[in-house]
């Protein structure tokens, strides 16, 4: 996807889940925000048991109040933004949700190498012994 001319203007969403918990909440999934201008991403440590209430909270308290809104988020099918909630959400705000089917790499290729980084990332701060908790590329 292309046509996006400053950051933030587009991102993608996807969580990554299954990861070792690796910190004192015993975190162990990820919800990751890629913005696809500045080909940078923030990782929001999160439970693979959360709620989709549970993850437009986070969403809207560590990027939307941060960041400010982007005009369109981009994700998967994932079952945690496909739900009414995050559809009225989007309406509310005025922003538009682009769904795809998972793992198209002419749509998401940079989030998946994003998340691929950032597991091995998480992964090796673990091995050190490191919790981690909020991170920023």
């Amino acid at each position: 996807m292309k046509g996006h001319k400053n950051p933030r203007e587009i991102i993608n969403m996807d969580r990554v889940t299954g990861l070792v918990p690796g910190s004192k909440e015993n975190y162990n999934a990820c919800l990751v925000i890629v913005d696809r201008f500045r080909k940078s991403f923030r990782c929001l440590p999160c439970h693979k048991e959360d709620t989709t209430m549970d993850t437009a909270l986070s969403f809207w308290n560590n990027i939307i109040a941060t960041c400010g809104l982007p005009p369109i988020i981009i994700s998967d099918r994932d079952p945690k933004f496909t739900s009414e909630s995050w559809t009225k959400l989007s309406d509310i705000l005025g922003t538009k949700i682009k769904f795809y089917k998972a793992y198209h790499p002419q749509i998401d290729g940079i989030s998946e190498r994003m998340m691929k980084i950032m597991e091995d990332i998480i992964t090796r701060f673990y091995a050190y012994g490191t919790e981690y908790e909020n991170h920023e590329e």
